[in-house]
């Protein structure tokens, strides 16, 4: 018998509430949690019966498409955790869809090690809105606690890798996570990262795929995300550097939604009224493509407008099968999740980058097109075709 159950504290909203595991088969988990907590905007579809979900996931093709994108059969890699009982903070940009997917891979890994008898403690907190200075109260607040290791997704590298280099020289053992890294090469004396290490080169592919399918010519507008989060900031970069080696083809503006739908649309609108020819939107984040495809599609403008964009969320999925949306990059939200909770346990039993994980643990992400997209939505959301 285990001691205790595991807890944790994940924060949804304007709420903080405790999630406890499914029982059933892993399939059944993952889509359960992925219905109800990855999924934004108007049209979400409600959580499906246990019969249901199994009857979706029969689809082969469903199947062979969702485990080429995201891998959801994971186990722990073997290693001895040597305490019984270990604590964690994690914190993110903001509460988000995105960073609901990052935690059931936390959860699962969880529960895997409680199957083990060690029993996982974390507080997984974020604002509802990206600041950097939010963020940088909740390191100096966790770092007044007992925790084994701290975790951060970094929302502003300049701001808060002097944060961090601060808790590491008081002791503390400081990770980051999921979407955005402090590197050593720029000065942060983090332990080590998991999570997107490529963010430049997605950039860089969509915006490759784009240029590919507006035939080399056009004029494209960029929306960033947050301004100063490492992964939108690179994706950017990516996308600049490649639009730079094609001659007919350029940025007419840039401009950063926040990771908000809504902001996006309306810059959206913005580009399209002062820009008559525009070919193409270039989208860094999860939340743009929803955004620039509703305001494309009520200019009547989808078929002289290409969008690509980030991620899996469902509306934007339906865009992709629609043709509305080009092509999503979809990064392995649940792995990072997962290798997260195994890094950090690492972490805190003192072993270093090198002796039984990387410095850098790197996620994948795949370019979808249209051909992929239902597959997608019936075996993440449970949408007929």
């Amino acid at each position: 018998m285990l001691k205790k159950r595991f807890k944790n504290r994940i924060q949804k909203g304007k709420q903080q509430v405790k999630i406890k595991f499914l029982t059933g088969g892993m399939g059944l988990w993952i889509s359960l949690f992925l219905l109800t907590g990855c999924g934004r905007g108007a049209g979400q579809a409600a959580p499906l019966s246990a019969e249901r979900l199994e009857e979706d996931c029969a689809d082969a093709e469903s199947h062979k498409v969702t485990e080429d994108v995201v891998d959801f059969n994971l186990a722990l890699d073997g290693y001895q955790p040597l305490k019984e009982t270990y604590n964690f903070y994690f914190t993110y940009k903001m509460v988000h869809p995105w960073w609901d997917a990052v935690a059931l891979g936390m959860e699962d890994a969880a529960k895997q090690y409680e199957e083990m008898g060690i029993i996982i403690d974390y507080e997984y907190l974020a604002p509802n809105g990206t600041s950097a200075q939010d963020q940088i109260e909740r390191l100096r607040e966790a770092s007044q606690r007992e925790f084994d290791v701290i975790g951060v997704d970094v929302a502003d590298v300049n701001t808060v890798a002097p944060v961090i280099n601060e808790l590491m020289e008081e002791g503390h053992k400081v990770m980051t996570f999921s979407s955005s890294d402090a590197p050593k090469e720029d000065g942060c004396k983090r332990i080590a990262y998991v999570g997107n290490t490529h963010n430049y080169q997605d950039g860089a592919d969509l915006t490759e795929t784009l240029c590919q399918g507006l035939g080399y010519r056009g004029k494209v507008a960029i929306l960033v995300g947050t301004k100063g989060a490492p992964c939108h900031e690179e994706r950017a970069q990516g996308a600049r550097d490649v639009m730079a080696g094609y001659p007919d083809m350029e940025i007419v503006e840039l401009a950063y939604d926040e990771d908000m739908v809504e902001k996006a649309y309306q810059l959206t609108w913005e580009f399209l009224n002062r820009h008559r020819d525009l070919a193409g939107i270039i989208c860094c984040n999860m939340s743009n493509p929803v955004g620039a495809a509703r305001a494309v599609l009520e200019a009547g403008r989808e078929k002289e407008v290409m969008i690509v964009g980030m991620d899996h969320d469902q509306e934007a999925l339906r865009y992709l099968r629609d043709g509305t949306i080009y092509a999503l990059g979809i990064q392995d939200c649940y792995s990072i999740g997962f290798d997260t909770v195994q890094v950090a346990i690492k972490i805190a039993d003192g072993l270093l980058p090198g002796e039984e994980y990387p410095e850098k643990t790197e996620e994948k992400t795949t370019i979808i097109y249209q051909d992929g997209a239902a597959a997608l939505l019936r075996a993440l959301y449970g949408e007929k075709d």
